[in-house]
């Protein structure tokens, strides 16, 4: 029986205030649409959820078991918005039932620009992590998804030899994401992979009526599971925290579903898994070579979601081309604000993609136009340089 291993990112920005290109005033952030934001999701996902995934746990004497990669931009709205967030998620971790995973503290691309920035931002996560809940995390989850077997080297260096990425198409070929892999040139690691039908079930298609396979039910989805048994050992459900509750409203039943499932599942022979524990499996899949970086992201799973286009590379550029002379001469305010520009969002605001992927780039951005984002932005970073030119 294939077991079953259930991921949750969780992460919300710092988005910008409006800020033009007279402005001086060096907040750049919008604390009241960041606070309401915040407090809106809480209570619409993260405390319902959260408690649903406590009661889970304690109906199940433990079997259920799940995971959560938190990004440090959002534990510290949490600290500052909502604390009881925070409470849920210590009361998770001292369940016993719960993986906390390893990532870049702001949520940033910072692998693909800077080694030294990367390892800084893990290190700094994981030393969060450690101190809220207790937990010295073991498996690394990179922003996006976001694998290559560069990545994969970077996070070894790091101590980290388990590595979740998506199950892409274009990299597996006629090879299923339902094994354990081991990474290209690591003897010892071992490499997750997303199954973005079943993942995408849950994420993306739970409320659409149009979709084939609507309506999603806890009964049918034990059975798509059980259809690995015997071409796989694991069954890796990846996606958003946000799910439940504020992608997928609760009027769409989606509360329920997640309730039902894991008996649907145990009743089945599934045992559900967190990835440390999936990592003890041995890699029936063989090695898994990534040489050009797969994300989770749109139907290409790529990386042209955040530099698809001359604005974002434009930005990434500038952005990064700021970090000797930010890390050698700016002071503590200036380097935070630097580094809450890296969240992969501000980037991503900036797609000028088309169809159904230019549609969710549109729902998820604050901004008119990719081009008032990308304007909005650069005013920002010409601010820091003035700054940082000031200091140095």
């Amino acid at each position: 029986m294939a077991s079953v291993c259930f991921y949750f990112q969780v992460h919300q920005p710092y988005r910008l205030r409006r800020y033009s290109v007279f402005d001086t005033d060096p907040h750049y952030f919008d604390d009241l649409k960041n606070a309401e934001i915040c407090r809106k999701v809480a209570h619409k996902c993260y405390l319902p959820a959260g408690r649903l995934m406590q009661r889970l746990i304690r109906e199940h004497a433990g079997r259920f078991r799940i995971a959560y990669s938190i990004t440090g931009v959002a534990l510290e709205q949490f600290e500052a918005y909502v604390p009881e967030v925070i409470q849920v998620f210590k009361e998770l971790a001292d369940s016993g039932s719960v993986e906390f995973l390893a990532e870049t503290y702001h949520h940033s691309i910072a692998c693909l620009y800077s080694e030294t920035e990367f390892r800084e931002q893990v290190e700094m996560h994981r030393q969060r992590i450690k101190t809220l809940f207790g937990q010295d995390p073991t498996t690394f989850r990179n922003t996006e998804l976001i694998y290559s077997d560069r990545v994969a080297q970077m996070a070894q260096r790091m101590g980290y030899d388990t590595i979740l990425a998506e199950g892409a198409d274009h990299v597996l070929g006629d090879r299923s994401p339902n094994h354990v892999y081991r990474p290209a040139g690591m003897m010892a690691g071992r490499l997750l992979l997303k199954n973005h039908r079943l993942s995408d079930d849950i994420a993306f298609r739970f409320s659409n009526r149009s979709s084939p396979r609507w309506p999603v039910t806890p009964e049918k989805f034990a059975g798509w599971v059980g259809q690995i048994d015997g071409h796989g050992e694991c069954c890796n459900l990846f996606m958003d925290y946000e799910t439940f509750g504020e992608h997928q409203w609760a009027e769409t039943g989606i509360f329920d579903f997640l309730e039902k499932l894991p008996r649907e599942l145990m009743n089945a022979g599934h045992q559900f898994v967190t990835p440390a524990e999936l990592s003890k499996f041995e890699p029936s899949g063989g090695e898994l070579a990534v040489e050009h970086p797969t994300s989770w992201a749109d139907t290409e799973r790529d990386l042209s979601a955040w530099i698809g286009n001359a604005m974002q590379s434009n930005a990434l550029h500038e952005l990064y081309k700021l970090e000797p002379s930010l890390k050698s001469h700016a002071d503590a305010d200036l380097l935070r604000d630097w580094r809450r520009l890296q969240s992969s969002d501000h980037f991503y605001y900036m797609c000028t993609k088309y169809f159904s992927d230019g549609d969710v780039h549109k729902y998820f951005s604050p901004y008119e136009s990719p081009y008032d984002s990308y304007i909005n932005f650069m005013n920002v970073v010409d601010n820091i340089q003035t700054r940082l030119n000031s200091q140095a």
